[in-house]
């Protein structure tokens, strides 16, 4: 009886184990081109050295400035080039891991400099952006654009008026954020949730006060409301096509590879993703309601950041900003869900434990070195917005479970990972314990059918 129960333990542990290595280092499957996927740990440190000696000996340090920025270019590269020898692939593998080992890698570079920058006082911080950029010396935070005002004129010059390059970033974002999490009731959550907070601290941002025609018409219907559309819709595609991997070794036509190489930039599989059952437990609906609050932070943590330290929207800090955190939100979003629906996985992935220290460490450079501007708030505001933002979040995701739970669809089942490689049309998955249908990796059969 013992043998049997210590043979269940083990044999749990290495299922809980299996399920946190494919979504913290995912390994590459059916690896065609060798080269690519051998450390090549030699040649690599080899490169490195002889690019730091021949641009350290070569070029002239008499200006400190330069020196600077020489010496802070030279340590990210190295702690890259250590990023990809030795931090994890994460749960993506397109195009290849090593592109999310530095992405990882940067990560860890920026929750170091924002922990850095929480021991500075506000005059340090401002120089430190003012010796990256002297240019941002000439700008004042209240020279941006105003949104609400004129509120009752409603002719078409007025409402074109306000559909600029922020409205198109709007759309674009809620395609991004569609394609990341979607689950329709999650994402119209976010998205009337944005709005409240928007007229919660408008107060202290004054680029939050709009019209409420430009809010809840132009944002939220029109802006998320098609972008969240047009983001389901790419992924609905995405789940019903046949991915057929073929080697780029068996094609044999030059449009061909060029092809196959574009694609090793999308997906290599696409499955659906349940983030809520109707007999899913209490506290995974609260995991849920907490990935909305955890949203609107992150959200908010990009117009207080431009606004305490006074940098333009179009600022490159500020559009770096979004792109890199897009860029690391995505394993994170993936590792959390896993985190959250998969019963076997006891604890969160690497990217998304960094990112959290990301957006609680903006969090804090944001009320530390805006001390005058959150003066002006109230806990009665704040306390206000959470009890919204727990209230929506509650509302729409029970709604969802209760929808799935009296209207199921044929193919409403929980699946959390990819698909597996194989030659049997389905087979039983112990792990996830439910049936998937597998997905057979072929040839191009000459005719170049690549995704």
């Amino acid at each position: 009886m013992t043998t049997a129960m210590e043979q269940r333990t083990t044999t749990s542990k290495r299922r809980e184990d299996d399920i946190f290595n494919s979504m913290n280092e995912r390994p590459v499957d059916d690896i065609s081109l060798e080269f690519f996927y051998k450390p090549h740990t030699i040649a690599l440190l080899v490169i490195s050295i002889s690019v730091v000696l021949y641009t350290s000996f070569t070029r002239s340090d008499e200006n400190i400035q330069d020196n600077y920025w020489a010496g802070c270019l030279c340590v990210i590269f190295f702690f890259l080039i250590i990023s990809v020898l030795a931090f994890p692939n994460g749960p993506f593998t397109r195009p290849h891991p090593a592109v999310w080992r530095i992405v990882f890698g940067m990560s860890v570079l920026y929750s170091l400099a924002l922990l850095f920058l929480l021991f500075q006082n506000y005059n340090t911080v401002k120089n430190i952006f003012l010796w990256i950029d002297p240019a941002l010396k000439d700008f004042s935070i209240d020279s941006e654009k105003e949104y609400g005002v004129n509120c009752s004129e409603y002719t078409f010059q007025r409402i074109w008026s306000t559909v600029d390059v922020f409205a198109a970033g709007h759309f674009f974002g809620w395609v991004f954020k569609a394609v990341l999490v979607r689950h329709l009731g999650i994402l119209w959550a976010m998205s009337i949730m944005w709005e409240l907070t928007e007229m919660i601290f408008a107060h202290l941002l004054p680029n939050f006060i709009e019209c409420w025609w430009d809010a809840w018409i132009l944002d939220v219907l029109v802006c998320n409301g098609l972008g969240i559309c047009v983001g389901l819709w790419i992924c609905k595609i995405l789940e019903m096509r046949d991915y057929k991997w073929a080697s780029i070794r068996d094609i044999h036509t030059a449009t061909g590879k060029i092809k196959r190489a574009v694609l090793q930039f999308t997906p290599s599989s696409w499955t659906p993703v349940r983030w809520l059952d109707p007999n899913c437990t209490y506290m995974r609906f609260v995991a849920i309601c907490q990935l909305v609050i955890f949203w609107q932070v992150s959200e908010l943590n990009t117009f207080f950041l431009k606004h305490i330290f006074e940098m333009p929207p179009s600022h490159p800090i500020v559009v770096a900003r979004l792109f890199f955190v897009g860029i690391v939100v995505a394993p994170s979003v993936r590792q959390y869900y896993t985190y959250v629906t998969d019963p076997l996985c006891l604890r969160v992935g690497t990217q998304c434990w960094v990112y959290g220290v990301i957006m609680v460490s903006e969090s804090l450079l944001c009320i530390k070195n805006g001390r005058n501007l959150f003066e002006r708030t109230q806990v009665l505001n704040i306390m206000l917005w959470l009890l919204l933002q727990a209230i929506v979040s509650i509302l729409f995701l029970w709604g969802i479970s209760q929808y799935h739970k009296y209207f199921p669809k044929e193919n409403d089942v929980s699946r959390d990972s990819s698909p597996v490689k194989s030659q049997d049309s389905d087979s039983y998955d112990e792990a996830g314990g439910v049936r998937r249908r597998h997905v057979t990796f072929l040839s191009q059969n000459e005719h170049e059918r690549s995704d």
